[in-house]
């Protein structure tokens, strides 16, 4: 086999070194109700509760509630909130959309649309976040509060596709 220059191998480094990075970096931006949005739902009212099933959070992804500003909002709440749809003491609220919300932390995370009728309506969404796979991060869940069960899908869409690098690498060795 011939050998390896050394431009071979320095490209072949970065390439790792850029792949090392983008898998580390790698946080998910989660359109919440996937098409729907974030609205109150028209025909069911668990809607978000099944939607998020099929989701995996973790750590450091980026909730994004996609609405029209002065027709809905945003706002984290205790599960006591959650259960009685309360608006009376809300942990923040965001009013113009679309609105992110980054996961700092492991847990449950409750989250309800404070204008009148919309959380009764099912415009609500509980989830569970867990430690992001690829920081190692562990923070615990906040004391006091209730897990939401896992999702049941337990396939998660984490990660940088690595098949492009594979290649870029193939083709140096290459060259």
């Amino acid at each position: 086999m011939a050998r390896i220059n050394m431009g071979a191998q320095l490209v072949i480094a970065l390439a790792l070194a850029v792949a090392a990075l983008l898998h580390v970096a790698a946080a998910d931006e989660i359109v919440v109700g996937g098409n729907q949005g974030w609205r109150v739902p028209t025909t069911n009212t668990t809607f978000y509760s099944a939607w998020a099933s099929s989701k995996t959070f973790e750590v450091n992804d980026t909730l994004v509630f996609n609405f029209a500003t002065g027709t809905h909002d945003v706002a984290r709440v205790t599960k006591e909130a959650y259960d009685a749809c309360s608006t009376g003491n809300t942990i923040n609220t965001i009013q113009n959309g679309p609105a992110n919300v980054k996961l700092n932390t492991s847990g449950a995370h409750y989250f309800i649309c404070t204008f009148s009728g919309h959380c009764a309506g099912g415009q609500k969404l509980a989830i569970n976040v867990v430690a992001d796979s690829d920081s190692g991060d562990s923070s615990p869940a906040p004391s006091g509060t209730t897990t939401p069960p896992p999702p049941s899908d337990s396939a998660s869409s984490r990660g940088v596709t690595l098949s492009p690098i594979l290649l870029f690498i193939a083709v140096a060795l290459f060259c």
